[in-house]
């Protein structure tokens, strides 16, 4: 989808894209106009660009159309705001939109960035043009971008680049297929299908494996659908690899529908629940591109796929379960069923793989929506570093994450007379649900993202499509891609 070239834009290009910036209040256009306005007569583009209402607001896109020789040039300009990494991803969002339709595009955009701005323009660019549809015609396909102006050196970068925004739509696509094709056999191997070409190493539990090791969580949420419930683990390892050689879990929420089970949601309530396994996507994704970044450490993922259905076998309101590890909970609300899922892998995690750090991404409860709107994902997390490490990440990544508390003073909401915990307490309901996989976390140093406040865009705006968003991915990715994912954490 990107070519680097050296040179400026040219109007033999077609299509071209230039950045428009604030200067001093001011506007002017970036890197390749003057070249480009030399090349068509000394034409006054930026005067042009601001007779027709053109601002450097990041994101805003304004054509012009000038005749040349061989028909007609068409510039994009493109607000940049502050040429950050923020405002050049909703330049690329902005720009890919505004070229539907467009073969290729000859962009100067980018060259006002660093590298991470031009990592988050391409972000933008691919995640801006995402499209999932079972249509007969779906669509004309995203444009191809030349990136101008660019030095040979910016490869690795661009190739980076692609790797995350890449994977970032791949856990997009996941959450976004329908959940009539999506059962957790078929997301199963779509998992197996990433890994392929990074030759992770897989195991896979089907319910035979699951009952006989005793993963109680995911059996019971599982076991009233007509497609039975899986747990796959991928492991990845680096190229040099030491004994001293840190090791990571990450275990993703993977219910391909959520009914509710017989605590049955509202029917609005069940419209978004195909994306209620984007914490599998994101693990899924994050780790297919891992060799592609390099990442340094050792990462295991492990991910719980079940369908929350209804049915003559479904979980009841008052069963008590066994996790695995022994662990008891009373289940008082089937609708609660994430916490259930994730507790079996992130107690396993503990007991057998023993990592440096433990981090589980799930859109978990509406609570975090009542705290944070849509937009902020909400971390949770019993260790300072590893929260300010995925907190810089996201804000890296365009993905911002907000601290929530571990509230010692709601343990007791847990409590119940029959189990070790109660599932669903109804109070403080986001931050009981940490609290609740505290428990399976052990001493270890941990992180929770509750991401279903992310979850889903109401519209098609920035670089997000309107559904599901697969958000995630990218923080992790900037995280475990740099040179020591875990410094300082669990010092």
């Amino acid at each position: 989808m990107f070519v680097l070239s050296s040179e400026a834009p040219t109007a033999a290009a077609g299509v071209v894209a230039l950045a428009l910036l604030d200067d001093e209040g001011s506007l002017v256009l970036g890197p390749g106009s003057a070249a480009l306005a030399a090349e068509l007569g000394d034409v006054d583009l930026l005067e042009l660009f601001a007779e027709a209402g053109a601002t450097a607001t990041a994101g805003d896109v304004v054509r012009l159309v000038l005749p040349v020789s061989r028909g007609a040039l068409t510039i994009f300009g493109v607000g940049v705001g502050d040429a950050g990494a923020d405002g050049l991803r909703a330049a690329g969002a902005g720009v890919v939109r505004a070229a539907a339709g467009q073969d290729v595009v000859t962009s100067a955009v980018q060259a006002v960035a660093d590298d991470a701005g031009l990592t988050a323009f391409v972000a933008g660019v691919v995640l801006g043009s995402f499209r999932y549809s079972l249509k007969a015609d779906p669509g004309t396909p995203a444009p191809r971008f030349v990136l101008a102006c660019a030095a040979p050196e910016l490869a690795p970068v661009l190739e980076r680049a692609e790797v995350i925004a890449r994977a970032s739509s791949e856990a997009r696509r996941l959450a976004t297929t329908p959940s009539n094709i999506k059962s957790p056999g078929w997301l199963k191997d779509q998992v197996l299908e990433l890994a392929a070409p990074s030759r992770l190493k897989t195991k896979v539990w089907d319910v035979a494996a699951l009952t006989k090791e005793g993963f109680g969580g995911i059996l019971a949420v599982g076991r009233a659908s007509a497609t039975p419930p899986y747990l796959v683990q991928l492991d990845y390892t680096p190229a040099k690899v030491t004994r001293r050689t840190p090791h990571v879990v990450l275990v993703g929420k993977g219910i391909t529908f959520d009914t509710g089970g017989l605590s049955i949601k509202p029917g609005e309530a069940m419209t978004t629940m195909k994306r209620d396994m984007t914490g599998a996507a994101v693990v899924a994704a994050t780790m297919s591109a891992l060799a592609a970044l390099d990442c340094p450490v050792r990462v295991t993922g492990l991910m719980p796929l079940a369908e929350n259905a209804i049915g003559g076998a479904a979980l009841r309101p008052g069963d008590v379960i066994t996790h695995w590890g022994g662990r008891t909970t009373e289940v008082t609300n089937t609708d609660a069923e994430g916490r259930l899922v994730l507790a079996d892998p992130m107690q396993y995690a503990v007991d057998k793989l023993k990592p440096d750090l433990l981090v589980d991404v799930a859109t978990l409860t509406g609570g975090i929506k009542v705290a944070l709107g849509l937009g902020l994902g909400g971390i949770f997390s019993n260790d300072e570093a590893a929260a300010a490490t995925l907190i810089a990440a996201g804000a890296e990544a365009g993905e911002p994450l907000w601290r929530m508390p571990l509230a010692e003073e709601y343990e007791s909401f847990l409590a119940s007379k029959v189990a070790d915990s109660d599932n669903a307490p109804g109070r403080a309901p986001a931050i009981t649900a940490a609290l609740f996989l505290q428990h399976f976390a052990g001493d270890l140093p941990w992180v929770h993202l509750d991401i279903a406040s992310a979850g889903d865009s109401a519209k098609d705006e920035l670089e997000w499509s309107q559904g599901p968003t697969g958000f995630g991915a990218r923080l992790l990715l900037h995280w475990l891609g740099s040179p020591e994912p875990l410094a300082g954490i669990g010092a």
